[in-house]
């Protein structure tokens, strides 16, 4: 069981595809908060601990604006960590139906710009060393 299951209970499943591709950084308020294990850019994705949730409007207004809470915190420590050119907040789910959001830094200089991220970025693992010292320095921005 991994800590997004463990923290929301025993029916909540995180989905396969997200579990593989992101590193878990901590539980916020309603979301789970995930880093995309990509260094080309910083790639962080909420999962709202809401067994069946596939649109945000699924949600009853009060976990919504938590969920738009927790949206505006991951903005801010994107824009003030990384200093982004632009920041790119979206949530698709043409791939992954599970409710989740993504904050994305994007950068003119980034190698999917301008064009979207999704499926423009080859794979870029963050090293154990990187991906090491990105979880501490984001858990400890955001007081995990």
């Amino acid at each position: 069981m991994n800590q997004v299951t463990k923290e929301a209970g025993a029916h909540f499943k995180l989905d396969e595809r997200l579990k593989a591709d992101c590193e878990f950084v901590g539980n916020m308020g309603v979301c789970s908060l995930l880093l995309m294990n990509n260094a080309s850019v910083p790639w962080f994705i909420l999962v709202p601990v809401v067994e069946g949730a596939t649109e945000l409007t699924d949600l009853p207004m009060a976990q919504q604006q938590h969920v738009l809470q927790d949206i505006n915190q991951v903005a801010a420590m994107v824009t003030q960590r990384y200093s982004p050119d632009k920041l790119n907040i979206g949530a698709l789910g043409n791939v992954v139906s599970q409710l989740h959001i993504h904050v994305i830094g994007r950068f003119t200089h980034d190698p999917a710009w301008p064009n979207p991220v999704w499926g423009q970025l080859a794979a870029n693992a963050y090293s154990e060393a990187q991906l090491v010292q990105q979880l501490t320095d984001i858990r400890a921005y955001l007081k995990f």
